[in-house]
């Protein structure tokens, strides 16, 4: 029977407890929210929201093509320089995911006979990207720039080495200067992805390259997303304007994909012109997630400190997560729920995320739910 080991694989996740499903929410949900990636609380801001409307009536609801096509618009490049002066670089490029913007760097900068050091905890984007590109791909451990130096010493020729600024499944930070300093003594291109970092951290959220001083620099590429501080939709690549060039001429997923919708492109613009006139959204991120994890840890939970917008809380097992999840949904408060296979160490947990408009009220609300409900 056609796909009949679907079924097979369903009952092994059924039993793993591992089963995922879809649950549309409504647009006026009462839930507290702290399972987005809404770090500066921008997606609902009334200046986002109009700037896509306007983007859309002006623009229409599609970019109509593919960006070499129709699908770039002035409004495209408006963002697209406005994003690279904010973050420090050169010249940018969008795209219609941050998704897409990952497997364009890496696929795109690591060529056949290339070596690309890949950090073990990197999120599913970038290790795809490593998957589809020509290159050699060797995972070296977390965080470790002794590593990534050893992986580069077997390789006698053009490298890149790939991580995340801030991982995804528990918050930590990457030793960019390290990992930087590692890439420069072999010659290797350093591509990070700051997906969590933009709006966050760096100077009023220029993002983790900026504050660890490699913003500009001819030797380093980050992948930035839309979708998370900026509250809309998409990503980008910032870098040299000749990697960027090159991006557009090589990148699969620039060249054959359809632009960014212009009303996610409005909402992006907005959202960064606001980042710029209220930098402190970016601290007060900091300031919600340091206060959730210190709060959280002195209730006896095990919450790993966060570097940036992202707490972790450790659960006994998948299927004790995935119940912890829905007793904090019951009692009103939406928190994340990360299982194998989407975390590299097998651990499960519950993953929040702190937002700059959440008040001490709410930050109180959370932890007493999140207590009252643990296995």
């Amino acid at each position: 029977m056609a796909f009949g080991w679907i079924d097979e694989q369903a009952e092994l996740r059924r039993r793993a407890g591992l089963v995922r499903t879809l649950r549309p929410r409504p647009a006026d949900s009462p839930l507290l929210d702290l399972a987005s990636n809404d770090y500066l609380g921008l997606a609902h801001h009334p200046e986002v929201t109009e700037g896509a409307a306007r983007a859309a009536r002006t623009w229409g609801g599609g970019a109509t093509g593919s960006r070499l096509v129709t699908g770039t618009t002035e409004l495209h490049t408006e963002l697209e320089r406005e994003l690279a002066d904010f973050c420090g670089f050169e010249a940018a490029l969008v795209f219609s995911s941050g998704y897409a913007a990952n497997l364009a760097a890496v696929t795109a900068l690591a060529p056949h006979g290339s070596l690309i050091v890949s950090d073990a905890g990197n999120h599913a984007s970038l290790i795809d990207g490593c998957r589809l590109a020509r290159g050699t791909t060797q995972v070296v451990a977390h965080a470790e720039p002794d590593a990534v130096r050893t992986a580069l010493q077997t390789h006698d020729g053009p490298a890149v080495v790939v991580s995340d600024t801030v991982f995804s499944v528990d918050g930590d930070a990457a030793p960019l200067g390290g990992l930087a300093e590692a890439s420069r003594e072999h010659g290797a291109g350093l591509v990070v992805d700051d997906a969590h970092g933009l709006g966050v951290l760096g100077d009023g959220g220029r993002g983790a390259p900026h504050a660890a001083g490699l913003a500009g620099a001819d030797d380093v590429v980050v992948t930035v997303t839309l979708s998370k501080s900026l509250g809309s939709q998409g990503g980008a690549v910032l870098g040299p304007a000749r990697v960027i060039d090159h991006l557009v001429n090589a990148a699969r997923t620039f060249i054959f994909d359809t632009g960014l919708a212009p009303a996610a492109a409005g909402a992006a613009l907005a959202a960064l012109r606001l980042l710029r006139r209220e930098p402190e959204r970016a601290a007060r991120a900091r300031t919600v997630a340091n206060e959730l994890h210190t709060r959280l840890t002195a209730a006896g939970l095990q919450a790993v400190r966060p570097d940036a917008a992202v707490v972790s809380v450790r659960a006994p097992s998948p299927e004790e997560a995935v119940s912890w999840a829905a007793e904090c949904r019951a009692a009103g408060l939406a928190v994340g729920c990360f299982r194998p296979p989407s975390v590299p160490d097998g651990i499960s947990r519950l993953r929040l995320t702190a937002r700059a408009d959440l008040s001490e009220g709410q930050i109180e609300r959370a932890v007493r739910v999140i207590d009252e409900t643990r296995p």
